[in-house]
């Protein structure tokens, strides 16, 4: 599941991938867009909790959306696979 767009929370502050939103991260978007990406391929946005439901509708409604899980329990699962 590791993911360069996802950076450790340790690292630099993670924010909401909404545009202009400086907001903190709290959850994780994995998508694919299947004209350009593998099947197994996920890529991610970031969302804050005002901006996870229209990100996750933008992608819902183009059929990209494949999982949307908490930041913590995305590092989690990078952690232990």
């Amino acid at each position: 599941m590791n993911s360069p767009n996802v950076p450790d929370s340790g690292d630099s502050a993670v924010i909401c991938s909404a545009k202009g939103c400086r907001a903190p991260a709290v959850w994780v978007l994995a998508w694919n867009n299947p004209k350009l990406h593998t099947p197994e391929r996920r890529k991610t946005w970031l969302a804050c909790e005002e901006h996870r439901e229209h990100l996750s509708q933008f992608l819902g409604v183009r059929g990209f959306l494949k999982d949307v899980v908490t930041l913590e329990e995305w590092e989690s699962a990078d952690r232990d696979g």
